[in-house]
């Protein structure tokens, strides 16, 4: 069997932050059924704490201003295999893998995430589990995009993925980054990891790994285009003209299931439209709404600039004035979340806010809702549209990224081209006519929960790219 190491910093079972986590828990299970997968993560508390059978396996030395570590091996309790990063001083922390309790990013995240690609890169060479070495490394995000150039550094001839979630992320640093890292001085120019005299974990993924991913075939093209390339569009149109850039869309678990969902206060069945407005009245009851005969707009997102927040909180007033309520569930930047709150306490039986994250809540939301929005300025891929979905929520989305790809204009929920409150609200009209036309409406739900959007399918182009860079010549 092929051997895959897949590294992440988050995973649904044990820690999240975003769409990364969910990726990380589905994926590598389903890989599991022809491959030997095995899990690489950063050694924190609750990891520690919940794996099963956890035994140290090897040790990495002190690199650079990175400490040495512990190397553990264990498993979730359905026998998915983890290797952990154990090193207390970097992982053991509270707040968010990525932030503290306030929100600022970590001084020292270049040590952190450097130590976790440069274990990688070592387990994957076998000199770190003396029982397993890799033949393939998955790499996400900017966070392990470092592991492929500790490959080549080390003479380590191994192919390596990098799936790109989100490029505005890069994981930028000052130069003296470059010592404390381990890196050779030589690494430091156009064609390695300098980016605007800068250290770009990032870029370093994108010019040292075999292949690049991204999260859908339209987030692929347009990563390319200096409107969304974030400054690296050259260097993806390079990889991309070579054959090296690829889009695969990501797929949803199998829990996003509204018949068999424990979480929804009635679990529903396309077609039994009675059982899912009993969940619109228990969530207009739990946030304080009117009864109503309008539609219901859910909003289950991080509350970030990404997201166009903005064009909802001016489309509030109409929406509400139209009949329309709102529901909102994410946290995210500070000026954002007062904004909410303050619509909140403008329009209290037509709009609620719940600041912060919960699955099962979310859950209710997306069975609850008429709509779901998701007017973002950029979507990589988005999952939010295929729970709703799933769930008999209509979205709303730009078309961009992977939104493109899963609505179905007119068919499955509403698009809208341009990245502003007017484009946005001609969806939301187009909505509001569709609701008011119930035959239309039912037709429309029916169609989006028969969506596929199981995982199977981008687990098939993985199996078939893993052995594509697997037979490339070293």
């Amino acid at each position: 069997m092929l051997r895959l190491l897949f590294v992440t910093t988050e995973i649904d079972d044990f820690v999240r932050t975003g769409g990364l986590a969910a990726v990380s828990a589905a994926l590598p299970r389903v890989l599991r059924s022809w491959s030997d997968t095995r899990i690489l993560l950063p050694g924190y508390g609750e990891v520690v704490r919940r794996l099963h059978n956890l035994r140290i396996v090897g040790k990495c030395e002190p690199l650079g201003a990175m400490p040495a570590c512990d190397i553990g091996a264990g498993e979730t309790a359905d026998g998915l295999p983890f290797y952990v990063v154990i090193c207390p001083q970097l992982y053991e922390r509270p707040g968010t893998p990525y932030v503290d309790e306030n929100g600022r990013d970590w001084p020292d995240n270049d040590i952190r995430f450097a130590r976790l690609a440069s274990v990688a890169a070592s387990l994957a060479a076998g000199h770190l589990d003396p029982a397993w070495r890799a033949d393939v490394v998955h790499l996400n995000d900017w966070q392990s995009a470092l592991a492929p150039a500790y490959l080549s550094w080390n003479g380590a001839r191994i192919p390596s993925v990098l799936t790109i979630h989100n490029l505005a992320f890069q994981g930028l640093f000052e130069r003296e980054t470059l010592y404390r890292i381990g890196a050779p001085e030589s690494a430091f120019h156009i064609e390695g990891l300098e980016f605007y005299g800068k250290v770009s974990f990032l870029k370093a993924g994108l010019q040292y790994a075999t292949h690049l991913t991204t999260v859908s075939e339209t987030y692929a093209r347009e990563i390319t285009l200096p409107e969304f390339g974030c400054g690296l569009d050259g260097v993806l149109r390079k990889r991309a003209a070579n054959g090296e850039l690829t889009g695969i869309v990501n797929g949803i678990d199998d829990s996003w299931n509204s018949k068999t969902c424990t979480q929804l206060a009635s679990p529903f069945a396309s077609g039994d439209w009675k059982r899912k407005h009993a969940n619109k009245s228990y969530l207009r009851k739990q946030f304080g709404l009117a009864v109503s005969r309008g539609p219901l707009f859910g909003l289950v997102a991080r509350l970030v600039h990404q997201k166009g927040v903005d064009f909802v909180l001016e489309s509030a007033e109409t929406i509400v004035e139209s009949g329309g309520q709102i529901v909102v569930l994410g946290r995210g930047e500070t000026e954002i979340e007062e904004a909410l709150r303050k619509v909140q306490a403008k329009y209290p039986r037509s709009i609620a806010v719940s600041i912060g994250f919960e699955d099962g809540e979310a859950r209710r939301i997306f069975a609850a809702s008429d709509f779901t929005l998701l007017p973002s300025r950029f979507e990589p891929c988005g999952l939010s549209q295929m729970y709703a979905q799933r769930f008999g929520s209509l979205p709303i989305g730009r078309k961009t990224g992977g939104l493109a790809e899963t609505i179905k204009d007119g068919q499955t929920g509403f698009l809208f081209p341009h990245a502003s409150t007017e484009s946005f609200m001609g969806a939301v009209c187009r909505a509001f006519g569709a609701f008011a036309d119930y035959r239309r409406l039912n037709v429309m739900r029916s169609g989006a929960m028969a969506q596929e959007f199981r995982w199977s399918r981008p687990a098939a182009s993985y199996q078939s790219l893993y052995q594509k860079v697997c037979s490339l010549p070293c």
